[in-house]
């Protein structure tokens, strides 16, 4: 299973990738273990605000392209309008992922 997630960074950007391992890509993104973004590097720490599903690659890697042709506004919009579903919200919870509250984007 492919995820497509959104991060919020400690200066409240957003970064959105894709990963089959959701708890490995965060810790790679905060500098736990080797991996990550440049982006992310200097903006630590990272939390997820949105993770989907994807059902393979390529299908995640259209939704991340749709996802970063958005204005600031339009994706804070999206993520306001898309909650997450209780089966992410069991899996956020089971990985012990942490989850940041949307208004703290604003």
């Amino acid at each position: 299973m492919w995820y497509v997630y959104v991060l919020v960074c400690s200066d409240k950007t957003l970064y959105c990738g894709i990963t089959t391992n959701l708890k490995k890509r965060l810790k790679q993104h905060n500098g736990e273990i080797k991996g990550g973004s440049k982006y992310t590097r200097s903006r630590r720490p990272c939390r997820f605000v949105h993770i989907k599903k994807a059902m393979n690659r390529s299908i995640a890697s259209k939704l991340e392209y749709q996802f970063k042709q958005l204005s600031r506004k339009n994706k804070i919009d999206y993520l306001i309008h898309h909650p997450l579903s209780q089966d992410l919200l069991q899996i956020a919870h089971q990985q012990q992922l942490p989850l940041l509250p949307l208004p703290l984007l604003q």
